[in-house]
């Protein structure tokens, strides 16, 4: 819920109880059930540590011992004047041609950084989306190419934290991201580009070493892809 105090807009989550049931069925899921809004602070500030543009926590508190009656929240600073990713994806075909793939490679460079910080961090964000990725919104007919791309990356409840995250949850992450990006005009050489960038060395020695990585990245996305289409994606492997 958004709300305004002297003349500021924050954003709330609050959380209930999930109760015993769900916490059960997470455990028997071999998940970490999320019991509080705590989850989401603490990813905040790991992904900020990170290096990574995200909300700035306002407040926050919990309060109760039973794990299954918690009640908690989060405040954090509304990111005003912003629009989603996958948004603006939906919107560049009016753009003329050659500033569109400008545009379309400077964000997927700095996506592709995101993820690199994100995943050598110890963190997977289990719904790594275009969605989830927020730039100031502006005339983009009028942006250049050294105008600055400030992306900004949200809805970290689900955030896991680790030492080193296990190969599956990068086979998620970057199988989600790829799945919402299918139909944002993106090609073989974006895929190539995004692989450059993530592993910091060239998508040649990627390949050689992990084909079969990125090979369930793609199966994946399109296992995504297919019933939330209900078509085959646009890009082939």
């Amino acid at each position: 819920m958004e709300f305004e105090v002297q003349g500021r807009l924050y954003f709330i989550k609050a959380q209930r109880g999930c109760g015993w049931g769900e916490i059960w069925k997470n455990i028997f899921s071999a998940r970490l059930p999320i019991v509080s809004a705590r989850t989401e602070w603490l990813a905040i500030e790991a992904v900020r540590a990170a290096g990574i543009a995200t909300m700035t926590v306002a407040g926050r508190g919990v309060r109760g011992a039973n794990p299954a009656r918690l009640e908690s929240f989060v405040i954090t600073d509304a990111l005003e004047g912003m629009v989603s990713l996958e948004d603006l994806a939906l919107r560049w075909n009016s753009l003329d041609t050659h500033k569109r793939v400008l545009l379309k490679r400077a964000l997927l460079r700095n996506i592709a950084g995101i993820a690199r910080k994100l995943h050598t961090s110890g963190l997977n964000h289990r719904d790594f989306y275009l969605c989830h990725f927020l730039v100031r919104d502006r005339d983009w007919a009028t942006w250049k190419r050294n105008d600055p791309l400030q992306l900004f990356l949200i809805d970290l409840h689900r955030v896991q934290r680790r030492r080193v995250v296990p190969e599956r949850w990068l086979v998620k992450d970057l199988g989600g991201l790829l799945f919402s990006a299918l139909d944002a005009d993106i090609t073989r050489r974006d895929l190539l580009r995004f692989l450059a960038i993530y592993r910091n060395k060239p998508w040649r020695e990627v390949l050689e070493t992990e084909r079969s990585f990125w090979r369930r990245v793609w199966s994946n996305a399109v296992a995504l892809y297919r019933p939330f289409h209900r078509r085959e994606p646009p890009l082939k492997p």
